[in-house]
């Protein structure tokens, strides 16, 4: 089994200057965006430039027969925290598993008590159940911020992959009429993450509010470094003080 063999197996693939494109199993995939390559030491090399993690597309792939024994220890990752991503009533949809080496994928119940592990066809933000019922929510960069938040009483949420992940409509949709706080991660992908998010929220939001903490990369580090709920309140509302909300109200 090579790069070419795999690349040939799907449809939609052709030959790339490095090697193979190819439609990606991970995710539903209409424009290939899977790369393909054999390293010099007989490795198959996968990348997918939609941003499936490298353990979900190898988990794809042998699903479909298409991935070579010899390299199944590439994929021995050891899962360190998993992420139920739920409906609005509270079912289970999907998982992000974060695995140690870092890395991260998506798995969903197949319907016969085993899984599928690729991404979902509906994506929806983390813990949506919480997020319709509450009033104010913060929005965060990774599953681990979130459940710090609500740790300390807060309703937070998130998207599955990370800054290079699409804000979808329905997220959008999601956080319609609520006060939401973002939070970004202290580096340009997180910034820009959230400039992405602020544009799509604007006009839906009943309040937009953007704080960037001071001290720490993000609101886990922020709390470990002594930060309490309370000083998180403050913060919240000397913003809320000073802005107008998205709708043009004081």
């Amino acid at each position: 089994m090579n790069a070419a063999s795999i690349a040939r197996a799907r449809t939609g693939s052709r030959r790339a200057a490095s090697g193979w494109v190819a439609c990606c199993p991970a995710h539903d995939d209409r424009s290939p965006s899977l790369s393909l390559r054999d390293s010099p030491d007989g490795q198959v090399l996968v990348h997918c430039h939609a941003g499936c993690t490298q353990a979900a597309v190898i988990a794809a792939l042998r699903g479909l027969g298409l991935w070579p024994e010899q390299d199944r220890r590439l994929e021995r990752r050891r899962v360190v925290a998993e992420y139920d991503y739920v409906d609005e009533s509270g079912s289970l949809i999907y998982q992000i598993l974060r695995t140690d080496p870092k890395g991260f994928f998506q798995r969903y119940p197949d319907g016969r008590g085993s899984w599928i592990n690729r991404k979902h066809p509906q994506q929806v933000l983390y813990r949506l159940s919480e997020v319709v019922t509450a009033a104010v929510v913060f929005v965060v960069e990774g599953e681990k911020d979130a459940d710090r938040l609500r740790e300390h009483g807060f309703v937070a949420t998130t998207n599955a992959g990370g800054a290079k992940a699409p804000w979808l409509s329905q997220y959008t949709e999601a956080l319609c009429n609520r006060e939401v706080i973002l939070l970004p991660d202290g580096d340009p992908p997180g910034r820009q993450r959230v400039l992405a998010i602020a544009r799509a929220l604007l006009g839906r939001a009943k309040r937009l509010i953007v704080i960037g903490l001071l001290d720490g990369k993000d609101i886990s580090e922020w709390f470990d470094r002594g930060h309490s709920e309370l000083e998180l309140v403050e913060l919240v509302g000397r913003h809320q003080a000073s802005q107008m909300d998205t709708k043009g109200q004081q």
